[in-house]
């Protein structure tokens, strides 16, 4: 990221220099490749297109010492969208995609170095809240620079001038292993502008001996340590009751479309992940997802009509007759943009009412933390680590914090 825009300020002012025959200073150098003049500059837009993009890549090592590491994940999905859903930039969230990897698993092929792509970048998280549940953990060898290599290869990574691309990759055993070189994975990464964040489970001295330091150093991005057989503290709040009622009614407004087997996965699956929040963390975790399926971060373009046709009005001339939700398919076709048009002010509504109790929710948290602030060790989740470093990376990236 840095060593671009220094690449592109100096080739601008030798540019200059030749063609005007002004003689470069020091003092102009500095200026040019400042960041945060960049920013300022008026002429520079924020961001192409209606939202800012943020693209983030889990890489979970999930070989038999991490059932702890695949829990807090679980745990803490909601509450780490949280963090993109408190940032904005230029007025708008970003447009959130996250994928998923796992490496170090012995069950899964050697001659593709245990590694596994569980999902690409993807913007529904009820698809990235499944594949974290159906992780298990078995093995192995960890090659920590072949997996950052395959994640850089594989995934469709936003052209977005401006985004925000970061890696985050959890596991205990040295970085060095395997057939690739993590310094080479590293360099690479951070040349296509993706922050390498590395997640060392176990002691921070330890760590650094295993090139954990140094890999995130290389990238740019955070080195953190975490412990991942602690349990995540979960903060029941009195909104909780109240969100989970407004989840129900939510969920009510969506109209999936495509096949009918597609159309019983998209509903079943929404279901299914309220029911995995629930159980992992009681009504504290369902809370915390409803919380961010009441925000814009949480979007059904392609699954849901209502989102699909906010994006695009044409949508319902594109969609087949048989691939409508059951509801729409006993409307007459000149009354169907109608009935969505409708569900969008009952969804609107409700997605207010949820911002609404969501705000006092996390007040009410933020005022419980800051009572345990001294008795509970801080940054020692794989949650805690991930919150930070995005509050941390996003803010230089021009975003703005509530």
């Amino acid at each position: 990221m840095l060593t671009t825009l220094i690449r592109i300020g100096l080739s601008t002012l030798l540019a200059f220099s030749i063609f005007s025959g002004h003689q470069i200073t020091a003092q102009e150098i500095v200026i040019t490749v400042n960041p945060s003049d960049q920013e300022k500059d008026p002429g520079d837009p924020p961001f192409v297109g209606k939202r800012p993009a943020a693209d983030m890549a889990i890489l979970l090592d999930t070989s038999n010492s991490m059932d702890g590491l695949i829990s807090q994940a679980k745990s803490q999905l909601w509450t780490i969208v949280q963090q993109f859903a408190n940032a904005k930039k230029a007025g708008k969230t970003p447009a959130i995609r996250v994928a998923v990897f796992e490496y170090g698993n012995t069950n899964l092929p050697a001659s593709e170095g245990y590694i596994r792509q569980v999902v690409g970048l993807t913007d529904d998280l009820d698809k990235v809240s499944e594949v974290l549940f159906s992780l298990t953990t078995n093995g192995g060898d960890e090659y920590c620079g072949q997996v950052i290599n395959e994640a850089l290869s594989r995934l469709d990574w936003s052209d977005e001038p401006n985004a925000y691309k970061a890696i985050f990759i959890a596991g205990n055993e040295p970085f060095t292993q395997g057939p690739v070189n993590y310094k080479e994975s590293c360099k690479r990464a951070i040349e296509t502008g993706v922050i390498v964040n590395t997640i060392h489970c176990g002691s921070y001295q330890q760590g650094v001996g295993g090139k954990w330091q140094l890999g995130a150093q290389m990238a740019e991005g955070e080195y953190i340590n975490i412990d991942q057989d602690q349990a995540v503290v979960s903060i029941k709040a009195p909104q909780d009751k109240i969100l989970i009622e407004l989840n129900e009614k939510l969920n009510r407004t969506y109209l999936w479309f495509g096949k009918k087997r597609a159309r019983g996965f998209f509903r079943s699956n929404q279901i299914k992940q309220d029911q995995n929040a629930l159980l992992q963390l009681g009504s504290a975790g369902l809370g915390s997802r409803a919380g961010i399926k009441g925000s814009s971060l949480y979007s059904n373009v392609g699954r849901d009509l209502v989102d699909s046709y906010k994006a695009n009005n044409k949508v319902l001339s594109e969609v087949e007759e048989d691939e409508l939700p059951e509801e729409l398919q006993k409307v007459p076709a000149a009354d169907r943009a109608k009935v969505i048009s409708d569900m969008a002010k009952q969804r609107g509504q409700i997605q207010k009412d949820i911002a609404r109790v969501n705000r006092a929710r996390l007040e009410y948290i933020e005022k419980e933390k800051s009572k345990t602030a001294n008795t509970q060790s801080a940054g020692s989740t794989l949650g805690d680590a991930v919150q930070s470093a995005i509050t941390k990376q996003m803010k230089k990236s021009g975003f703005d914090f509530k």
